[in-house]
């Protein structure tokens, strides 16, 4: 309890007695009894052989149980172990390198740290630290090329992340950090620790190469980024139909199903090459296993494949279709639960174009917007 405050009562004999109060308060102060902790107690670490002067080895964690003027700043310094001086230890508690090491000289070297509080009188606590010294990378890093297919209503993308980079190395110790070529960082941006590729707002309809690297330090190598941007047409949502399919979750149609499924339903239901085919979003069906991939097919010429038109040429390829992945209904109109007929369905669609979901796998990442679909019986 770092202090009371007391209210104290005087009260005289007299007839009637009268009375007085003062409010008393008393403040503990803090004695420096406590020794500065090092969280873990002991350290080990690696550094790799040639790496140049100054480069950060480990960070030493350090906390106080008493009050702040008896804890911070800490005052850090090598003890033993360091007679050589190849190790420096700044003001932070960050431990670098002073010259650069060489495997075949020394692998191991352990270190005596001290930790000194800033309380009166001061408070001290040691560490060791055990540092090897590792060959340096010998293998480059391998990286998955990603291709990133966007799907957002017309100049309507709110921005995110929109896939990520694997990448890996052979060598154990190696730090993996992820660049971006600078004159593309107004359009994206890649996170240097996990490869997470960032878009920025309002990009345009087309495609995109992205000019990024991995690197362990020694060696940098180049990754194959393509992105495509589409834009829907709000007309489109008009001329929907909707494949449900069974059992798969979105990664998994995304990695492993999308490419021959677009192929197989493009051959299903264009009438010439020159027609597209847009997939406007992929969504799991609440409380299920399954899926539902939306889709429309634009004439070479100008409009959209009606409905009905689609699921007459889908119904026939039916078979052919499930060769790729099962499919479990195609969906027009879904009046599940609605007791009307059939031709006094009205069904509607909206787009949230701000409610992203990103699907990505290693090579494939396929960015939609959400979707919702409203029934109502008008009979």
């Amino acid at each position: 309890i770092s202090g009371y405050s007391l209210v104290i009562q005087a009260r005289d004999s007299g007839t009637p007695p009268l009375s007085s109060s003062v409010t008393v308060n008393v403040d503990i102060s803090d004695v420096n009894d406590n020794s500065p902790v090092f969280t873990p107690a002991n350290y080990t670490a690696v550094i790799q052989e040639n790496k140049p002067v100054g480069t950060s080895i480990l960070q030493l964690v350090v906390t106080d149980k008493d009050s702040f003027h008896n804890g911070p700043p800490f005052t850090f310094t090598i003890l033993t172990g360091n007679e050589e001086e190849e190790f420096t230890l700044d003001p932070h508690g960050v431990l670098r390198s002073a010259v650069i090491f060489k495997h075949m000289v020394s692998t191991e070297y352990v270190l005596c740290v001290q930790a000194k509080d800033s309380g009166k009188p001061q408070q001290v606590s040691h560490t060791y630290i055990q540092v090897r010294v590792i060959e340096e990378s010998i293998h480059k890093p391998t990286a998955i090329p990603l291709e990133i297919f966007i799907v957002t209503m017309e100049d309507d993308f709110p921005g995110g992340v929109i896939g990520k980079i694997h990448a890996t190395d052979q060598d154990v110790y190696d730090v993996l950090t992820y660049t971006l070529k600078s004159e593309q960082k107004s359009l994206f941006k890649v996170n240097s620790h996990d490869g997470k590729i960032i878009a920025l707002g309002g990009l345009d309809n087309g495609k995109y190469v992205l000019n990024v690297s991995v690197s362990d330090g020694r060696f940098q190598v180049p990754i194959d980024v393509v992105v495509h941007v589409e834009q829907l047409l709000q007309e489109m949502l008009h001329n929907t139909v909707t494949i449900r399919f069974e059992n798969v979750s979105p990664e998994d149609f995304v990695g492993l199903h999308m490419h021959g499924f677009r192929r197989t339903l493009r051959n299903a239901v264009l009438s010439q090459k020159q027609d597209s085919l847009h997939i406007i979003s992929i969504q799991p069906v609440a409380g299920s296993n399954q899926l539902d991939m939306l889709f429309a097919v634009q004439v070479h010429s100008g409009g959209f494949y009606k409905p009905a038109y689609l699921i007459q040429k889908l119904t026939n390829a039916r078979r052919h279709l499930e060769n790729v992945i099962r499919i479990s209904a195609i969906l027009e109109k879904n009046c599940s639960g609605l007791d009307c007929q059939e031709q006094h369905c009205e069904q509607s669609l909206s787009v949230d174009s701000h409610s992203l979901m990103t699907y990505s796998t290693a090579r494939i990442s396929f960015v939609c917007p959400r979707f919702y679909r409203n029934v109502r019986c008008m009979c």
